[in-house]
Formats: C-alpha cells, sequence, structure tokens
C-alpha cells in the first residue's frame, strides 16, 4: 500500500485523492431561485447523496471559491428553496454546459434547451424533462470551517417536500425505481463520468 498523512498532502491533493476514491458519485443537477432578480440558477454538483431514512433529507456540499459563496448555495441560504434533479444519461452534455461559470445575472439555462415546470410545493421551477425532480427545502446549513475558521464548503441538507417521477422509471404499486430506464450518470474524477454498468442482486443478512 502507498500511505500518506492527510497532513502531509496539499488540498489539490487530497482533493484529487478522495474525488478518485469515493466513486462513482450520483450528481444532483439544481435549479435556484434569487428572490431578488427572479434569475434561475442552475448548476451540477457530484458531493450529494442521502442523509437520512427518517425524514427525506438529502446533503449537498458546495465548495467555495476563495471564500465566495457559490449562486447555488447563495440562493438556497436566502431562498432556503431547491429543486435536485438526477442526472440521466442523455443530459450528459447539457449537465456538463451548465457547469460553466456565468455571471449571477445570467441563466445557465440560457446556454441548453431544457424548459422548466412550475413546482408543487415551492416556488423555485424544476426542469421538465428530468425523469427525477425532489423539491426541497433548507433543512440546516452547516458551514465547513478551514484551519483560519474561514468557510471553506456549504454543506446543506435539504428536505423533500415533493417528489416526482417519470411514469416509465417508477413501478408505483412496489415504489420501485427502474435504474435501467432511468439511466443514471455517474462521476468520477476530474472530467471523468460514468454510465449504470451491470447491476446484481444480493441479499442482507438479518
Amino acid at each position: 500500500m502507498i500511505t500518506y498523512a492527510a497532513q502531509d498532502l496539499s488540498h489539490i491533493d487530497q482533493y484529487k485523492l478522495l474525488s478518485g476514491s469515493v466513486i462513482p458519485r450520483p450528481i444532483a443537477w439544481v435549479t435556484t431561485l434569487n428572490s431578488d432578480t427572479k434569475v434561475v440558477n442552475l448548476a451540477p454538483f457530484s458531493y450529494f447523496s442521502v442523509a437520512s431514512n427518517q425524514k427525506p433529507i438529502i446533503s449537498l456540499a458546495i465548495l467555495r471559491q476563495n471564500q465566495s459563496v457559490k449562486h447555488t448555495a447563495f440562493n438556497i441560504l436566502h431562498q432556503k428553496e431547491a429543486v435536485i434533479h438526477i442526472v440521466s444519461a442523455e443530459f450528459a452534455a447539457a449537465m456538463n454546459a451548465t457547469a460553466a461559470g456565468i455571471a449571477a445575472q445570467n441563466s445557465e439555462l440560457d446556454l441548453i434547451n431544457e424548459p422548466l415546470i412550475k413546482s408543487d410545493f415551492i416556488a423555485v421551477p424544476g426542469l421538465v424533462r428530468a425523469k427525477i425532480r425532489l423539491e426541497t427545502t433548507l433543512y440546516q446549513h452547516i458551514p465547513l470551517l478551514d484551519k483560519n475558521k474561514q468557510v471553506m464548503t456549504d454543506l446543506l441538507l435539504l428536505e423533500v417536500q415533493g417528489f416526482h417521477f417519470a411514469e416509465h422509471i417508477l413501478d408505483e404499486t412496489a415504489k420501485h425505481i427502474d435504474v435501467e430506464a432511468l439511466q443514471p450518470l455517474g462521476r468520477l474524477a476530474g472530467p471523468n463520468y460514468t454510465y449504470l454498468g451491470k447491476t446484481f442482486f444480493m441479499q442482507r443478512p438479518k
């Protein structure tokens, strides 16, 4: 084994090793609303997971750039709402386009041809063609601090208020999602992604 002490690695090397180890990661494609300008922001994030099975809470970690809050985190902290979309393989190019850094007064939706749909439970709209759409509200904000007590990451816990699924991916009776029909995209390290590969069944011990 090749062993490193975390303290001997640069932040960039730590990031590279973690991003290459914790794989594949699901991608949250997030719409938020600027409460002042009413501009809809759309951006992808792969530091994203389920945080609780007692309440429908998901986690979204958004790194800051030079202590600057990213547009998505800023909007969530002020509007306290967001729509999380699961990225299917067919949206790979569009998702990647919305990762571009653009001015806050502009919308990433201008870069792609994806229409919006009004949400049922919150003010932030969602992407009409996404196969899974989760309407969420801010449950808790946990600022992660560096050694200088500066916020380096905004850890956002979001509570799902509404679930939306394309009819062809959901068994409504069993509440099972057809992952083959969903075709979720996974994030690897750097600019690398993966499609859904072979799946298999294994019973958990009691």
